[in-house]
């Protein structure tokens, strides 16, 4: 190769020229290969000065060592140039105008009865109670014989409960969470510690206070030494975790086919005696249908309307607002709008 000092100039043009002509980044990788890599015409120039003399090589290599460099400079140059280019275009390309109004629309929720339900699940799994589910379409031996209920009860009469086609079938749908309760209780060996929510169906209009489908949960305990001191202290708990620490709990005797003895819990909320469920020491006839050893176990059990605590807790006064689906009623409970 012959090296001359016009060689060496024309050669620098030629990269400058072709680095100050890139339009865009991927012109300019194109153009620093050709003129900025090793195989570039100065870099082969820089390659053969080993082959000139000694006298010649010194000054030649200052010219193509300045040469190299200015090229480079006018590599770094051009590149932060397009660099900056191509930001600006982003930019401009991805501008966003805060100022327009947005979009709003629903984005979902929870329903308030799924929202409480999920909160006293949460209650009592931190207290090592279990969450237990069964079949909303129940045999009637659990939903209510071994609860119990003998044949001739009221709540076995076509007024009160949903019976499935072919009658003789021996099927309904439940009419509480109860048949849960047996279902864990033929399962599982005590002690035993679960709450029960879920679905219920009773033949019942839908009217301010009362709907043919609602929602209980029920509780249940078996295990040695069980009082109704262990359930009273249990609804304590349980009604100030859901209404506040103030609130005041009161058991009245009742009947119940399924516990002995048997109560209704109330609790007193704003200025109020109000009705929250029933209660009581599961019966022995029950945990001797379910295999319980009644001699070694007892238990108690308690169950509560899902909607009634609801109501109470939040004010609402129709039952129409939490079962007719009028996303307005929701939007309280976190259903909102973005």
């Amino acid at each position: 190769m012959s090296l001359t000092v016009a060689s060496i100039e024309s050669d620098k043009k030629a990269a400058l020229s072709a680095l100050l002509n890139a339009g865009n980044l991927d012109d300019l990788k194109m153009a620093r290969l050709a003129h900025v890599g090793d195989k570039s015409p100065l870099a082969k120039a820089n390659q053969a000065l080993g082959s000139l003399p000694g006298s010649e090589r010194a000054e030649f290599g200052k010219v193509i060592g300045a040469a190299r460099a200015e090229v480079n400079s006018a590599y770094g140059e051009r590149e932060e140039f397009l660099i900056g280019e191509r930001d600006s275009k982003i930019l401009a390309a991805e501008r966003v105008d805060v100022s327009l109004p947005t979009k709003r629309g629903s984005v979902g929720g929870l329903h308030p009865l799924t929202i409480l339900t999920n909160e006293i699940s949460d209650l009592f799994v931190g207290l090592g109670y279990t969450v237990a589910e069964g079949p909303e379409l129940e045999s009637g031996w659990l939903n209510f014989d071994a609860l119990n209920i003998p044949a001739d009860h009221p709540a076995r009469t076509m007024q009160d409960t949903f019976f499935v086609e072919p009658l003789d079938s021996g099927l309904v749908m439940r009419t509480h969470t109860s048949p849960v309760q047996i279902r864990t209780m033929l399962d599982r060996k005590p002690p035993i510690y679960v709450i029960c929510p879920g679905r219920t169906y009773r033949a019942d209009e839908l009217d301010a206070t009362h709907t043919p489908v609602f929602n209980q949960v029920e509780g249940l305990v078996i295990d040695k030494g069980i009082t109704m001191a262990h359930l009273k202290g249990t609804l304590d708990f349980f009604a100030a975790k859901m209404f506040g620490p103030d609130v005041t709990t009161r058991i009245r005797p009742s009947f119940f086919p399924f516990t002995e003895p048997s109560a209704e819990v109330d609790f007193f909320y704003r200025g109020r005696w109000v009705e929250w469920g029933g209660c009581g020491m599961v019966n022995p006839k029950v945990l001797q249908a379910c295999g319980v050893d009644t001699d070694e176990y007892s238990g108690f059990a308690f169950g509560m309307g899902l909607e009634r605590t609801l109501m109470v807790r939040h004010g609402i006064a129709d039952m129409h607002d939490i079962v007719e689906g009028d996303i307005r009623f929701s939007q309280a409970f976190g259903t909102g709008t973005r």
